[in-house]
């Protein structure tokens, strides 16, 4: 069974500690936001920016070059959408990518369940591993980690289908943005799995689970999250709108 400490504990010595532990370290300042915080949500704007500039591009050269298109023509945005089609159960629809959604958008679920328990100062799980109700940070964010990985292994199963099929990103306008916008989104995912990493190893090194702690597990949801959010909109863009 883990050991947890709840944030609002005392402050003392943890165990093999030669000083106390601060109090603002155990329960934050209750006058202003966390620095870090505010920092992660003003880089999160920036990186929105990038990602509408993206959009931006996308829709400018699906404009021109559809209306560059002699009549009777298939379009570019028609010819490259059909390539990220399965016909699974007798119906055309991008299943794979529904499918690699869908666990996604899970997993955001999972990492809120986790931001949850660090709220609580929960940091591992109280009781077997089968307890679910009983989970703690760790086993939340080990789970979110993951479905994480398990979406960017879909993405690069899909890239090689792609790829064999002659969809790479220098045949035309439209595989160049598709790959741009999917693949610098997949870099953004790697990285969310990084800080999940870094995140668990930081419970597992400290003795004592900390109000900065929980900040820093509150923040990687926040970008977790905003990637997500992010991916939506690229599926219903790139998969669904024709």
């Amino acid at each position: 069974m883990a050991h947890t400490t709840p944030l609002s504990a005392p402050a003392g010595a943890s165990p093999g500690a030669l000083h106390t532990i601060a109090s603002s370290r155990l329960q934050g300042s209750r006058t202003r936001p966390d620095n870090l915080s505010v920092g992660v949500i003003i880089w999160l704007a920036s990186e929105l920016m990038f990602f509408a500039a993206l959009f931006a591009a996308y829709f400018s050269l699906r404009e021109i070059t559809t209306n560059a298109v002699a009549p009777g023509q298939t379009t570019m945005w028609a010819w490259g959408a059909s390539h990220l089609d399965n016909t699974w159960f007798g119906i055309t629809f991008p299943w794979f990518a529904t499918i690699n959604t869908t666990i996604l958008i899970l997993s955001s679920v999972t990492c809120q369940l986790g931001v949850h328990a660090a709220e609580k100062g929960q940091v591992g799980r109280t009781g077997s591993l089968a307890n679910v109700g009983g989970w703690g940070l760790r086993e939340w964010y080990t789970l979110t980690f993951i479905m994480g990985s398990v979406f960017i292994g879909g993405q690069a199963f899909e890239y090689a289908n792609l790829v064999s099929e002659g969809f790479v990103i220098s045949t035309n306008a439209y595989t160049s943005a598709f790959f741009l916008a999917t693949g610098f989104h997949g870099l953004h995912v790697i990285g969310g799995l990084v800080a999940f990493l870094l995140m668990l190893g930081r419970t597992y090194m400290s003795r004592r689970f900390t109000h900065e702690q929980a900040v820093h597990a509150i923040v990687t949801s926040y970008y977790w999250h905003f990637v997500d959010a992010i991916w939506v909109v690229l599926f219903g863009v790139l998969y669904l709108l024709r």
